[in-house]
């Protein structure tokens, strides 16, 4: 008996749930009652409860009541988007070490709209109801301002520090360029000093902020094609360690070969390096693929567009590599690359999408950072 009544409970609950979302512009009790067949001192104390949970809420004591914030997110994120956004940021969560709050949100009235959340498990720790506006001012909120600040642009991320928070904002951009959601770690002012968070958690954060752009669509995460700024450093080259740290990260290579009437064709692609060489995989129907087979000369540029404008280029000759559909070197690139691009090695794709692998040993290595100027050094440091 106790299960049937816990069970009715719940049924009235999620009608009462639908009753809301398909009303937005509310309901009194009287209208409530007669589509839920409770009595009125059981109607109210699940209003009331429901209330008090931010699910519903009053614009005056006796007035009608309308979907809260928590309620109404359930509609907002009923699209296709917010949702795999949502799925995909769980799902990265389990893989991250942070050990702060981080949240995912999206543009909203007066702040917003706190969509998914992880929670730090320290004791004090920042902590954002999910499906609440966080207020103007944040860090995530200056991601969506039209123009974004220079600063936001030139760097690609908001950094914004109160007596209280500590808030450090980077866009995710379903076409790899405009933001439509915003990654956002918040801390207790106390525990960072602004250049300590950068130093330790940006790097980890950007990457993380491209992969959930990957998983939306994005080919390349290049946020606001930020251009580069005349107060950058001047040009220095990157050491093989720099250059093999950076190529780990999730930033896509730009191919560069021939179509077979001599016109150069560019493609971004995934790549691998493993030292000694780089590692490419051509889905099913690539042009590109064609084009090495018949003339094997290609290069490679992997670049970033915020400071400091690392950028890697390597020339070399691309090699067909004969692996089968069930050869397990095969599945474990594929599983690599989705780890590092996507978060998770289980989103691999099938072998079977696969047209060909290339290897490609670089004849000409070379990495930089900063801007070229008057007083960079100037070295030929191609590397084996």
């Amino acid at each position: 008996m106790k299960n049937d009544s816990l069970v009715t409970t719940a049924e009235r609950t999620l009608k009462l749930v639908e009753l809301f979302l398909s009303h937005p512009e509310g309901l009194t009790p009287q209208e409530i009652l007669p589509q839920l067949g409770i009595s009125r001192g059981a109607l109210f104390l699940l209003l009331r409860t429901l209330k008090n949970a931010g699910y519903l809420e009053q614009s005056e004591p006796r007035g009608r009541y309308r979907a809260g914030a928590r309620l109404t997110v359930w509609r907002t994120t009923s699209s296709e988007f917010h949702q795999n956004l949502m799925d995909a940021f769980y799902q990265e969560a389990r893989h991250q070490s942070c050990p702060e709050t981080l949240l995912i949100t999206v543009p909203a009235a007066q702040g917003v709209l706190n969509l998914a959340q992880v929670e730090s498990r320290q004791t004090v720790r920042s902590a954002y109801p999910v499906g609440d506006v966080i207020k103007t001012p944040n860090a995530a909120e200056d991601l969506f301002q039209s123009p974004p600040a220079a600063a936001v642009v030139r760097n690609g991320y908001s950094l914004k520090g109160s007596t209280e928070t500590i808030e450090l904002a980077l866009p995710v951009c379903p076409d790899g360029v405009h933001p439509q959601a915003a990654l956002l770690l918040s801390a207790p002012a106390f525990r960072w000093r602004e250049e300590n968070l950068l130093a330790e958690w940006l790097g980890e954060l950007r990457e993380l902020a491209a992969r959930l752009s990957y998983r939306l669509g994005a080919i390349t995460y290049t946020p606001y094609q930020v251009q580069p700024p005349n107060q950058l450093t001047a040009e220095a080259q990157l050491t093989l360690q720099e250059i093999r740290r950076f190529l780990q990260g999730p930033w896509t290579a730009r191919l560069a070969c021939l179509r077979p009437d001599g016109k150069p064709h560019v493609i971004p692609v995934w790549q691998e390096w493993d030292g000694k060489a780089f590692y490419l995989i051509a889905w099913q129907g690539s042009l590109w693929a064609e084009y090495l087979l018949h003339n094997p000369e290609t290069s490679l540029t992997i670049d970033e567009p915020w400071p400091p404008l690392r950028r890697v280029s390597a020339r070399g000759k691309a090699v067909p590599l004969p692996l089968a559909k069930d050869d397990p070197r095969l599945n474990e690139l594929l599983q690599r690359l989705s780890q590092r691009y996507l978060g998770e090695a289980s989103l691999a794709p099938s072998s079977d999408q696969i047209q060909q692998v290339f290897q490609i040993i670089p004849e000409s290595l070379r990495g930089w950072k900063g801007l070229l100027t008057a007083t960079s050094p100037k070295s030929d440091s191609s590397l084996p």
